[in-house]
């Protein structure tokens, strides 16, 4: 999982330079690294000695079997916030931390919390798809699917969409890629994945289950992002997050003689209306107002 130098937070660092402090994280994207975290130690710390799942992991992880033909129906949710081993949950927390925030901005809060768990469901549904259809070798309808990776591909994707030039500096190998190629990459991995698996004749350590999750996670996540009104938004060229470069360029805010600087109070103000109904939500003030704070002083 890469980690995120994009230009979209080092202008969101210029921003609050100006105000003295960092950017907050968004309130969807912390409750969902903090849940995972928590139910990830209490599964670990319920787990017989030598045992593979606690009481969390072996209760609600998805299963074909027991989701459909038992009517556990909650599992569709329930798998996204559980997780194997220390690893599988850095992994995905470094996701969540590092991809989340852009995409909750660019969504709102509601909407961002809607459209992940939505592609962590599609990650479900794609996995039982493919194992019902025999695409995914050694695998049957008890096969256990967890992990919030199809909900992390999903951001992936819809960043993707938003703004495919944005850079993302990977920590293995330690290359900066944009947006666009590291989707495309993740893709290419899980299709590879799929397909070498079913060259050896199914193989766990392939993980083509997990792949099959991503995949559906990352195809749902491109197509309510290509089609946000599905959720109730507008297009991604409609309501890209304005940068405060490009706003200074292409901004056609009515002229004024003076401007008062925002104070404190009220960028986090206008920031935690982002966080809420999206950066579609601002008025023209309030824009400005950020605009003005993004300055330094000297401009000003």
């Amino acid at each position: 999982m890469g980690a995120s130098d994009r230009d979209y937070f080092r202008d969101e660092e210029r921003r609050y330079a100006a105000t003295g402090g960092q950017p907050p994280m968004p309130v969807v994207t912390k409750w969902l690294l903090i849940s995972n975290a928590i139910l990830f130690l209490i599964d670990l710390f319920t787990r017989p000695r030598g045992g593979e799942y606690g009481v969390l992991n072996a209760n609600f992880c998805f299963t074909i079997e027991s989701a459909f033909r038992e009517g556990r129906i909650w599992e569709l949710l329930t798998f996204q916030f559980l997780h194997f081993s220390p690893l599988h949950i850095i992994a995905n927390c470094l996701g969540i931390y590092f991809f989340g925030p852009w995409a909750e901005r660019w969504w709102g809060s509601r909407r961002f919390l809607i459209f992940y768990l939505l592609c962590g469901v599609a990650g479900a549904l794609f996995f039982t798809l493919l194992t019902l259809t025999g695409i995914l070798p050694g695998r049957d309808v008890t096969a256990p699917l967890i992990g919030a990776s199809a909900g992390i591909y999903g951001i992936l994707l819809s960043i993707a969409v938003i703004d495919p030039n944005a850079r993302a500096r990977l920590i293995f190998p330690p290359i900066e890629v944009t947006m666009r190629r590291l989707a495309l990459i993740v893709m290419g991995i899980a299709v590879l994945m799929i397909v070498l698996d079913n060259l050896a004749g199914g193989r766990p350590s392939l993980n083509s289950g997990g792949e099959a999750g991503h995949l559906g996670g990352a195809i749902l996540g491109f197509l309510l992002t290509r089609f946000p009104q599905l959720l109730g938004k507008g297009s991604p060229k409609e309501e890209k997050i304005i940068r405060p470069k490009e706003f200074r360029q292409k901004s056609k805010l009515r002229p004024r003689t003076s401007v008062d600087i925002a104070t404190a109070s009220d960028v986090d103000r206008i920031l935690d209306k982002i966080n809420r109904e999206g950066i579609q939500s601002l008025t023209d003030e309030e824009r400005e107002i950020l605009q003005q704070a993004s300055k330094p002083t000297k401009e000003r």
